[in-house]
C-alpha cells in the first residue's frame, strides 16, 4: 500500500497554540483566576431561559439569531442590520478577518495583547505586524499608526487591553484614527467594556458612529457570565456586516446561547450590580498589590497584570501551590482575574511573600 501524507498550509507550521487558563484539577480545592471568567453563577432569569431552551436542542437554532440581534441593536441604539452574532467575539474576529484580508495583507496589532490575534491573523492568510506596548502596559497608538503600510488591511485595538488592563483614552483614539487611511479597518475589541470606570476612556459606540471604518467586537462571556455558551457579536456598517455574516459559520450560535443572551440583556440592573462588585474588588486587589510594592498598570478590565518578565512562571507556580490559579505568559508577566474576595486575600498572601520576583 502506498503511504501518502496530506500537506497542510505552510503558515500553520509556525501557528502559535492558544493556551487556555489553568483549570482546577478534579477533586482539588482552588480559586480559578486564570481565565477572566465571571465568578458569579448565572442569574435566575437566565437559568430559566437556559432550561426552557434545552428542550429544543434537537432542532437547529435560528441561523441569524433574529431575536437576539434585535435585542442587541435596541440595547446599543444601532440598526439590526449592523449586528452580526457569532460563537464568542473571538469567532467573530475570525469572520471579520476572513472578510477583509487577502493573501499578503498585513494586520497591525499591539503586543502583548490577546493571544488569539496572531492565530486568527495567520488562519486568515494575513501577516501580523506586532507593535510593542508602552512600559506601563498601554497600547502605543502612535507607533501602531506608524506601522501601517499600503498592505495594511486591519488594525486591532484591544480596549481594555488583554492581558495588561488599561483602556484606550478617547483623545488618543481620535488622534490615532485621524492618522489612518480611511480604507484600513479598525477593530475595537471591547470584550471587557462593561468593567471600564475611567471617564477618559474611549466610547466605542460614539467612535463607531463617527468613523465608517470602525468595527466593534463585544461578548456575553465576561460581564454577562455566559463564557460557557459562546456568544459574541460585531457591530459594523450594513455592507460590511452583510459580508461578515456571509462568511460566518452557519448556525454558529446555539438556541440555548441565544435565549440566555436575550435574558441577560433584560437583566441589566442585576448585571450592573455584579459588575460594580467586581470593579470594587479590582480596586482592592490593585491597592493591595501596590501597597506591597508591585508595579501594576491601571486595569479597567476584570483582571490585573504583573509584568515580571522571566519570573512569571515562578509566581504562577507559587500561586498554584497556595490554591489560586493565575495565568502566566512566559517571559512577560502574570494575569490575575478578579474573583471572590477570599481569592484576592489568598493572592495577596502569596504576592506579599514573592516580592523577590517583582525585581526586574
Amino acid at each position: 500500500m502506498r503511504v501518502t501524507r496530506v500537506p497542510t498550509r505552510k503558515a500553520l507550521e509556525t501557528l502559535p497554540p492558544y493556551v487556555p487558563g489553568a483549570r482546577v484539577p478534579v477533586g482539588a480545592a482552588a480559586f480559578k483566576l486564570s481565565s477572566n471568567e465571571n465568578p458569579f453563577p448565572p442569574l435566575p432569569s437566565v437559568m430559566a431561559a437556559i432550561a426552557d431552551a434545552a428542550v429544543d436542542v434537537n432542532r437547529y437554532p435560528d441561523m441569524y439569531a433574529t431575536e437576539l440581534v434585535e435585542a442587541v441593536a435596541a440595547h446599543l441604539a444601532v440598526q439590526p442590520d449592523e449586528v452580526v452574532m457569532g460563537g464568542g467575539s473571538v469567532a467573530v474576529l475570525g469572520h471579520v478577518l476572513a472578510t477583509v484580508c487577502e493573501p499578503g495583507a498585513e494586520v497591525v496589532m499591539p503586543w502583548r495583547s490577546f493571544e488569539a490575534y496572531p492565530i486568527y491573523v495567520t488562519v486568515a492568510g494575513a501577516t501580523g505586524v506586532r507593535v510593542p506596548m508602552t512600559d506601563d502596559g498601554r497600547l502605543d497608538l502612535p507607533a501602531m499608526a506608524a506601522a501601517v503600510t499600503k498592505r495594511t488591511r486591519v488594525v486591532l485595538v484591544c480596549t481594555p487591553n488583554n492581558p495588561t488592563g488599561p483602556a484606550v483614552r478617547a483623545d488618543e483614539l481620535e488622534s490615532f484614527l485621524s492618522a489612518l487611511p480611511g480604507d484600513v479597518l479598525v477593530v475595537l475589541d471591547e470584550a471587557y467594556v462593561e468593567f471600564v470606570a475611567d471617564p477618559a476612556a474611549a466610547d466605542g459606540l460614539a467612535t463607531f458612529a463617527n468613523h465608517p471604518n470602525v468595527v466593534l467586537l463585544r461578548t456575553f462571556s465576561k460581564a454577562y457570565g455566559l463564557a460557557g455558551l459562546r456568544v459574541g457579536y460585531a457591530v459594523a456598517r450594513p455592507r460590511l456586516a452583510a459580508a461578515i455574516r456571509a462568511v460566518s459559520t452557519p448556525f454558529g450560535v446555539s438556541n440555548v446561547a441565544q435565549l440566555a443572551a436575550v435574558a441577560s440583556l433584560r437583566a441589566q440592573r442585576e448585571m450592573a450590580e455584579r459588575v460594580a462588585r467586581l470593579v470594587d474588588e479590582r480596586g482592592r486587589m490593585l491597592d493591595g498589590l501596590r501597597s506591597q510594592g508591585w508595579a501594576v498598570p491601571d486595569s479597567q478590565a476584570n483582571f490585573v497584570w504583573l509584568g515580571i518578565g522571566e519570573n512569571a512562571t515562578k509566581l504562577a507556580e507559587r500561586c498554584t501551590r497556595a490554591g489560586v490559579l493565575v495565568r502566566p505568559f512566559a517571559g512577560d508577566g502574570v494575569r490575575v482575574s478578579v474573583g471572590e474576595r477570599e481569592a484576592t486575600d489568598l493572592l495577596l498572601e502569596v504576592t506579599a511573600e514573592s516580592l523577590d520576583l517583582a525585581a526586574r
